[in-house]
């Protein structure tokens, strides 16, 4: 059987424990000794991270936060119904396709049989040089062909820009159809 010794540390080994120890809390009270007189209301901030901003403001009552998020979507409601009636007009006296057919896509979205509504992604993009509005007119068609719905939409668009919008029918709910471009005019 093989005897074994106890390890030995190297020689000095403990003065160099003691030393790193003593350098560790020297460095800790130094950190703790700079940021201690920083001035500023919260402890442990180094007057170089204060922030400049002004003090937030007190956080709203629920209900003054309900009312503003209902009065939020009502008004975006009523922008997107002045814009369905513009783009509504606009197409009235457009024959064929219109102008900006090349313009527009439509990508129909998965259909769920619990759905409330069918919906179709349309994008608008503008490849002027100026800001546009963009009538669109888009139509829920089933297999056989049959339109069960149609949808105006009316989209402001920027130069050189891409907007998304989704057409929505409560018509063609449940029904496998196929959203398609009837009629889209750049104004």
């Amino acid at each position: 059987m093989i005897a074994t010794r106890p390890l030995r540390h190297a020689p000095g080994g403990r003065a160099a424990r003691s030393l790193a120890l003593a350098a560790l809390a020297a460095v800790i009270i130094s950190g703790t000794t700079a940021c201690g007189g920083s001035g500023t209301t919260s402890p442990g901030v180094a007057r170089s991270t204060r922030t400049m901003s002004p003090e937030p403001s007190p956080t709203p009552s629920a209900s003054a936060s309900q009312r503003s998020q209902q009065e939020f979507a009502a008004s975006v409601s009523a922008a997107a119904e002045r814009n369905r009636q513009r783009a509504v007009k606009q197409l009235e006296g457009v024959r064929g396709t219109g102008n900006a057919v090349q313009d527009v896509s439509v990508t129909g979205l998965a259909v769920e049989k619990s759905e409330q509504f069918r919906s179709a992604l349309v994008r608008v993009t503008n490849r002027t040089d100026k800001a546009a509005f963009y009538a669109v007119k888009v139509e829920f068609v089933d297999a056989s062909g049959k339109v069960l719905d149609t949808v105006v939409l009316g989209l402001d668009v920027p130069p050189g820009r891409t907007v998304s919008e989704h057409a929505n029918s409560r018509k063609a709910a449940g029904v496998k159809t196929f959203p398609r471009i009837a009629q889209a005019e750049r104004s």
